[in-house]
């Protein structure tokens, strides 16, 4: 038989624990149940095992609101992280909501019946099973867990070594005394490299152009200051507010004085590497801060192993690979025994589910986004998706608190349906992620939209969402109950 549950929350990490904690403590008459595709709780912090993965946001807005994150580091790292996770759910019973290796394939909705039908694809089963709902709340969130993006290079069969993507590095892998070429500048690279040159004989981080690298302590003292001195929810308010509005004071200055925070980043990275480095060529990207995500250096981990001689950085662009290593346009050889492809993530929202409106196909690069939390003409769907300026979590408990709102209030006013209705006369678009990072460029298609005005736009601005998402009006004129 179909099983049927007023919420169904799909995926288990992050955000679907978030959204497990907030539906049963403000909305006790929705049944709701957890499916997840992988074997394990966590996410992202389940998947990536690469040497020294860790949050580029701080642990204080990482955590959760209704749970501060009480560790010594402000940076935490992955198994840290993934523990964080699994504590929470242990906490709070959700661990024993969530129904594994259940992955959704697709979700139909019937106008008729005020419900979605989800077609789950059981690990070790050969039939699809079927729940129903009144609610789906998607927490897959924003990339493929199944691949990484892989580029194609000449020659990549000529090479004598092994090739690996950190999405899907084996534990086995043996670096050791290794020369270890690290493709790319973003994020998942500046983690990795001083991570493998401890062990390594030589890392090279290879890239076609930089990113900008701020360096910034693992551990923050402010936040231990007031820890020892207060209650331990005010100081972790405290704590968490400080970082909320240190954020937003940055990014801010990043938009309107680009020049001038570039210059401040380039200053602290002349600084850490000396004045004879060639900040320009390897450091000092085309783009302005924050056009793309501004990468983190704990303790300019990074730099220091630059400086140890550990380290050097490469910029320049591939001709191929070879079997000693890469070749590049230059002519140099680059020698390798591993190359490690950080080459970025496949942007996939809601993991290219298929969708289906009373039998007709949705595709979500057609829709537009609503409070960055719904999607118009879809009905009783809510999907979590963070920050891309700040914290993940920051956004997705402000998404799970909208959605409680708006059950509640379904609940009271006896409404089975609410659908975003967008206004023919609204034909201006904006891409939905305003960020120029290859892995969202190569995904805008298959996203949606977003408009230049609420509630279509998508603010980027923890303090706006707040005032919008925890206090402003249901009947907005756009969002139609029935």
């Amino acid at each position: 038989m179909t099983e049927s549950v007023d919420v169904l929350i799909v995926g288990a990490g992050l955000s679907g624990i978030a959204a497990a904690y907030y539906l049963g403590r403000r909305c006790p008459n929705w049944s709701f149940a957890i499916v997840e595709g992988r074997a394990a709780l966590g996410g992202t912090w389940d998947l990536f095992r690469y040497p020294g993965v860790r949050s580029d946001s701080d642990m204080y807005t990482l955590g959760y609101r209704f749970r501060p994150w009480s560790g010594d580091k402000a940076i935490g790292d992955g198994p840290a992280i993934l523990q964080y996770l699994r504590d929470t759910a242990r906490e709070f019973g959700i661990d024993k909501q969530i129904r594994f290796n259940q992955r959704v394939r697709r979700i139909s909705w019937s106008s008729e019946a005020a419900q979605w039908t989800v077609d789950i694809e059981r690990r070790g089963e050969t039939e699809a099973g079927q729940m129903r709902c009144k609610f789906l709340f998607m927490c897959t969130g924003y990339y493929r867990y199944d691949r990484g993006h892989m580029p194609e290079w000449p020659g990549m069969h000529d090479f004598g070594g092994e090739i690996v993507h950190p999405q899907a590095w084996r534990p086995d892998l043996d670096y050791c005394g290794k020369r270890v070429i690290v493709i790319g500048s973003g994020a998942t690279a500046v983690t990795l490299v001083p991570a493998l040159a401890e062990k390594a004989e030589q890392v090279t981080m290879l890239q076609r152009s930089p990113s900008y690298i701020v360096s910034s302590p693992s551990e923050d003292g402010i936040a231990h200051w007031l820890h020892r001195r207060l209650p331990f929810r005010l100081a972790a308010w405290l704590a968490r507010w400080r970082m909320i509005l240190r954020q937003m004071y940055y990014f801010a200055l990043a938009r309107s004085k680009p020049q001038h925070t570039r210059s401040l980043v380039l200053q602290g990275v002349r600084q850490a590497l000396g004045p004879d480095y060639d900040i320009e060529r390897h450091f000092a990207p085309l783009y302005n801060p924050w056009d793309q995500r501004v990468c983190l250096a704990p303790d300019g981990d990074l730099f220091n192993a630059i400086n140890a001689g550990q380290v050097s950085v490469v910029t320049e662009r591939i001709d191929r690979f070879v079997e000693d290593g890469i070749l590049l346009e230059s002519g140099e050889l680059l020698p390798a025994d591993i190359i490690v492809t950080a080459t970025g993530l496949q942007m996939k929202l809601m993991h290219g589910i298929e969708i289906l409106v009373d039998s007709a196909p949705v595709k979500l690069g057609d829709t537009r986004s609503y409070m960055g939390a719904m999607y118009s003409g879809i009905p009783n769907l809510a999907s979590a998706f963070g920050y891309t300026n700040a914290s993940w979590t920051l956004k997705a408990e402000l998404i799970c608190e909208y959605v409680c709102r708006l059950l509640n209030h379904m609940e009271r006013r006896g409404y089975a349906q609410c659908r975003p209705r967008l206004d023919a006369g609204l034909a201006e678009t904006k891409a939905f992620v305003d960020f120029t990072s290859g892995y969202v460029q190569r995904a805008l298609e298959s996203l949606p939209k977003q408009g230049s005005r609420r509630p279509w736009k998508a603010y980027q601005n923890y303090l706006k969402d707040l005032l919008l998402l925890r206090y402003g009006r249901l009947h907005d004129g756009v969002m139609e109950f029935e």
